[in-house]
C-alpha cells in the first residue's frame, strides 16, 4: 500500500499501561470516524489495517488485540494494556465517505514501549529497563538510585540499562529514567513489572516556566509599588486641599446702611 508521508508525533508508554494516539489530519464532517483508517507497521513489514472507516478490522487482528483497541470521538486510536508487540509506526489516513483516493497526507505516530524485566541469580536481583522503538532508538535509558551507589551495579546498554543489587535493597529508591531525545520528555518509572511512570518537564520548558514566573512576579511587584505610591500621593493631595480650603475661608459682615464689607481671614 502506498504511503503518503505527512506530519508525525512520537509517544512513549510503559507496557501494561494505556495510550491514546492522536489523529491530526481528521477531515470533517464524519459519522463515527467513517472517513478514518488506522494502519500499523514495523521495519521490514508492510502496513496492516487496524481500523477501516472507523471499524476494527477483525479480519486481520485477533480478538484479544481487537478488545484492546477503540476509536474516540475525535478519531484518535486508544490502545489499552500495551504490549511489546504494539511498538511501531501508526498512520492515520483520511478517505472521502463516497470512496476514492486518500485525502491529504498520513498523520504518523511513533509508539515506543518501555519494558521492565527482573531476574534472580546467585542471590542477586537484576532489573532490565529497555525501550522498544520503531527503527533506530531515539531514547536514553538510565537507572537512578537515591541511596548509596555502592549498593548497586548499573550497566548501560543499547536503548536500555540494567541494575544489579541484593534482595534486601529498597526498590522504591530505584527509578528508570527514559528520555525521548527528540521531544526532551522524560518518564521516571518505578522499579517493578507493574509500577507506574511519571512524566517530567523538559529542561528547556522548565527554564521557560521559571522565566515567565519570575517576569510575572516582577511585574506584580512593580504594579503594587506604583499603585501604593499613587494612592499615597492622592491621599496627601486630598489632605492638602482640605487645609487650603480652611486657610482661605471667607467671612462676610453686613452693616445696615453701609456697603457690605468682605473680610478675608488669614
Amino acid at each position: 500500500m502506498e504511503t503518503v508521508t505527512g506530519q508525525n508525533s512520537s509517544l512513549t508508554v510503559r507496557a501494561g499501561h494505556s495510550v491514546t494516539l492522536p489523529c491530526g489530519n481528521v477531515i470533517n464532517p464524519q459519522d463515527k470516524c467513517d472517513s478514518t483508517t488506522w494502519l500499523y507497521g514495523r521495519p521490514g513489514e508492510a502496513y496492516k489495517e487496524l481500523i477501516i472507516h472507523g471499524q476494527i478490522n477483525t479480519n486481520w487482528i485477533s480478538k484479544a488485540k481487537a478488545d484492546r483497541l477503540s476509536v474516540t470521538e475525535d478519531c484518535s486510536l486508544v490502545v489499552t494494556n500495551v504490549t511489546r508487540e504494539d511498538a511501531g509506526l501508526y498512520s492515520c489516513r483520511q478517505f472521502p465517505k463516497s470512496g476514492g483516493k486518500q485525502q491529504g497526507p498520513d498523520f504518523q505516530v511513533l509508539l515506543s514501549v518501555i519494558i521492565m524485566t527482573q531476574d534472580k541469580h546467585n542471590d542477586m536481583i537484576t532489573l532490565h529497563c529497555a525501550v522498544l522503538a520503531y527503527g533506530e532508538c531515539k531514547h536514553t535509558v538510565k537507572w537512578a538510585y537515591e541511596g548509596n551507589q555502592n549498593d548497586v551495579e548499573i550497566t548501560p546498554a543499547a536503548c536500555g540499562s540494567r541494575v544489579i543489587f541484593a534482595p534486601h535493597l529498597d526498590q522504591k529508591l530505584l527509578k528508570c529514567n527514559v528520555t525521548d531525545t527528540k521531544t526532551g520528555e522524560t518518564l521516571l518509572c518505578d522499579a517493578g513489572p507493574f509500577s507506574s511512570c511519571q512524566k517530567t518537564v523538559p529542561d528547556w520548558l522548565r527554564s521557560i516556566i521559571v522565566s515567565v514566573g519570575l517576569a510575572s512576579l516582577i511585574i506584580t511587584v512593580v504594579t503594587v509599588t506604583i499603585w501604593t505610591r499613587a494612592k499615597g500621593n492622592r491621599a496627601q493631595t486630598d489632605d492638602n486641599a482640605v487645609h487650603n480650603d480652611e486657610d482661605e475661608g471667607v467671612v462676610t459682615y453686613e452693616n445696615v446702611g453701609e456697603p457690605s464689607a468682605s473680610i478675608r481671614l488669614h
